[in-house]
């Protein structure tokens, strides 16, 4: 199927690695030019090669996303560099596993915040896209209930509510806002090999729960989100799409 990506212009916050990294590689591979930003300069500048080396135009740059004028202006960096903004999407996050007013603050500047901010300074290219789409990531944590009590569980929950309240928003404006809810994803890169060597006991509670018997990989989930992104989806706006492989168990409607 030919998502009608080729030539789109793809705003990526904290794209280089995990999730992010792998989103990246997909809309390269589908003629997406990219641009890119994440803390660490070194996996920015690696990322963006890679992105380079499937034909993309990448822009890129190592920012801190909780400083309030970093993602607003790599937006509008970005949509110079590029020509435009026809897709966006911010993955920062940040989960300290633990309910305090710190944690809960940790969350919001690095997760939510840094979202809000990039949607607001892309939402003037989105709409001169005639096209516009934006993602906003949850979690099925959202949903059902991991690890007890925590922020991160509540905050990803406010950005389904932001996400559809967006999309009845800009609709009028031709610009898309959908949802994606991961379950636990395996990318090389991410918390989870690590959360297998250290805590074996915990990674087994956690594959047991899933009825199709694996994680979701990296490369999965990244299709999933060019789709969900793509102008073949052009009527597709304010749903929330959980790729968890089985693991939520409650009725959607």
């Amino acid at each position: 199927m030919d998502l009608q990506l080729k030539g789109k212009k793809a705003i990526l916050v904290g794209a280089n690695g995990g999730i992010g990294r792998q989103v990246a590689h997909v809309l390269a591979e589908e003629g997406c030019d990219v641009a890119i930003c994440g803390r660490s300069a070194d996996k920015v500048s690696a990322t963006a090669k890679e992105c380079e080396g499937k034909g993309a135009k990448v822009y890129s740059e190592a920012l801190d996303v909780t400083d309030a004028s970093a993602v607003p202006a790599f937006v509008a960096n970005a949509a110079d560099a590029l020509g435009g903004c026809d897709i966006f999407v911010s993955f920062t996050s940040a989960n300290p596993g633990e309910d305090t007013d710190e944690a809960w603050q940790t969350i919001l500047a690095t997760d939510v915040l840094p979202m809000r901010r990039g949607i607001e300074a892309a939402l003037p290219h989105l709409e001169k896209s005639g096209a516009g789409s934006v993602l906003c990531i949850s979690s099925t944590g959202a949903v059902e209930e991991f690890m007890g009590v925590q922020p991160y569980n509540a905050l990803k929950a406010a950005v389904m509510a932001y996400s559809s309240a967006q999309s009845q928003a800009l609709a009028p404006k031709n610009i898309r806002v959908n949802c994606i809810t991961p379950g636990p994803v395996w990318t090389e890169d991410g918390p989870w090999p690590q959360i297998k060597e250290g805590m074996p006991d915990f990674f087994d509670q956690i594959m047991g729960q899933m009825p199709l018997g694996r994680m979701t990989d990296g490369t999965e989930l990244a299709k999933a989100i060019a789709f969900v992104a793509s102008p073949v989806c052009s009527t597709m706006t304010g749903a929330n799409i959980v790729v968890d492989s089985g693991i939520t168990k409650r009725n959607q409607f």
